[in-house]
């Protein structure tokens, strides 16, 4: 995301919330967080903290869990890491990509999962997949909603994913709604919160595609979503320091490449959340081949990041800023997995510091309102990948002139407030949406014991 004070990456929803804040109504969080703060609707990574919990996470991962719903033409198999594949096709449809008019055909197979229960009607949910799709298929996400009403929204697509681009060009679908709830990029959200209509329960359904008579298949090891209903702010409770940790997490500069592949986002100036993840996707051990960065110029440094923009492009958004497409990229790499979620305070985010989990987080903020960032903002991605003793934050920020100067500490008071507000001022004394502690968070496919409970605690395993 640029540096400058500019339109949200959800500027209609922003739009919208201006609106209802207006009217004393509006979501509990939209603009360029649309987001909600992490953690289930229970456990805590520390259970004296203070922060109320919002959200509930649900996923499919396990062989038992593929086992379960209504399968059309999938079978569950099993592993270290189980996962959906086409066992015998249901069908065969046309698919005419938007962004090239090219149709052709496909065999497909579904599956849907059980009705889940939200432990928090929310007012927002976001889908998350890790998947493999080998050239010559792709996966389709979507998401059904029971209202707290009692009615139903009709299927939403949540994504229309491959991990290269040469079959399909990965997207978003926008213009879905149904006068109640609207999709907004990868994030559904209820229309009027004032009313007090939530998303009571969901179900999600996953198409796998293949080129008709071959026996490709994708391979999905995880499907969730998260729900949340963040009550609106525009300032959080100040939290006390518990952690003082600071990760090894490589330094990678997003400004170093502006003006590389502008058909991507307009080139590296807004490229903070691929350089984001491909910072943390490294710590984890995620490397690229020289064949697979071949594509790129070899006179740019640093050609991952390249990668990682065309990567996790959204050819509907025109950005590289979709936040399932950064998770579902970071599981292209073996041995990592990642989702979308919230966490509801500093205290969720020290206690991932200190089981060695770096977190990628979206803020949105004036200039004055973050001292040493130099830039004011109306969306962000940084990863945090520790704390000072002072309990003050450091973050790999890549909006930073070269990869020596990514390091960043940030003042904890004004750092906790830009991230987990849901409402602020702009630079024009507008209101505008906040993120409401919206992130990324990349683990180990099989991670230690103190990982696997903070993750457990946060209702992510």
């Amino acid at each position: 995301m640029s540096r400058a004070e500019q339109p949200s990456r959800r500027t209609l929803l922003a739009a919208a919330v201006v609106a209802a804040v207006a009217s004393g109504t509006g979501p509990a969080s939209a603009g360029t967080g649309a987001g909600r703060s992490a953690g289930p609707a229970g456990g805590s990574a520390d259970p004296g903290a203070a922060a109320a919990r919002h959200v509930d996470n649900r996923a499919w991962t396990s062989y038992a869990d593929w086992r379960t719903g209504s399968a059309e033409g999938t079978r569950a198999i099993g592993g270290l890491r189980p996962g959906l594949v086409i066992a015998k096709a249901a069908g065969t449809t046309d698919y005419t990509d938007p962004h090239t008019g090219g149709t052709a055909p496909w065999e497909y197979a579904t599956w849907t999962s059980p009705l889940h229960r939200l432990v928090v009607p929310a007012t927002e949910a976001i889908v998350s997949w890790n998947a493999r799709t080998p050239d010559g298929t792709w996966i389709q996400a979507e998401l059904q909603a029971t209202y707290t009403d009692g009615t139903g929204t009709p299927w939403y697509v949540m994504g229309r994913w491959a991990a290269g681009d040469q079959d399909i060009r990965r997207t978003s679908v926008d213009d879905q709604g149904d006068g109640r709830s609207t999709v907004w990029t990868d994030t559904l959200a209820v229309d009027d919160t004032a009313s007090g209509l939530r998303l009571a329960s969901y179900r999600l359904r996953l198409t796998l595609y293949r080129r008709p008579g071959t026996k490709l298949t994708p391979t999905v090891w995880r499907l969730g979503a998260m729900g949340s209903d963040v009550p609106d702010r525009f300032t959080v409770p100040a939290s006390t320091p518990r952690t003082a940790r600071e990760l090894i997490v490589p330094r990678y500069s997003q400004e170093i490449h502006k003006g590389r592949y502008p058909e991507y986002d307009n080139g590296g100036e807004a490229w903070c959340s691929p350089t984001s993840s491909q910072m943390i996707v490294e710590y984890w051990g995620g490397r690229l081949t020289e064949e697979q960065l071949a594509w790129v110029d070899p006179s740019y440094t640093d050609p991952q990041v390249c990668h990682a923009a065309r990567h996790t492009y959204d050819h509907q958004y025109a950005g590289c800023g979709n936040w399932p497409f950064n998770a579902a990229y970071a599981a292209t790499f073996e041995g990592i997995q990642g989702v979308v979620t919230r966490l509801g305070s500093l205290t969720d985010l020290e206690a991932l510091i200190a089981a060695g989990i770096p977190v990628i987080t979206s803020q949105s903020f004036r200039e004055e309102e973050l001292t040493g960032a130099g830039y004011g903002t109306a969306g962000h991605l940084m990863a945090v990948i520790g704390f000072t003793p002072d309990g003050d934050v450091i973050a790999n920020d890549p909006a930073s002139p070269d990869n020596a100067s990514v390091r960043r500490v940030y003042r904890r008071r004004e750092w906790e407030n830009i991230w987990l507000r849901t409402k602020r001022y702009d630079a024009n004394g507008q209101v505008r949406g906040g993120t409401g502690g919206v992130c990324y968070i990349f683990w180990p496919v099989g991670p230690a014991p103190r990982q696997q409970r903070v993750l457990r605690s946060l209702g992510l395993t």
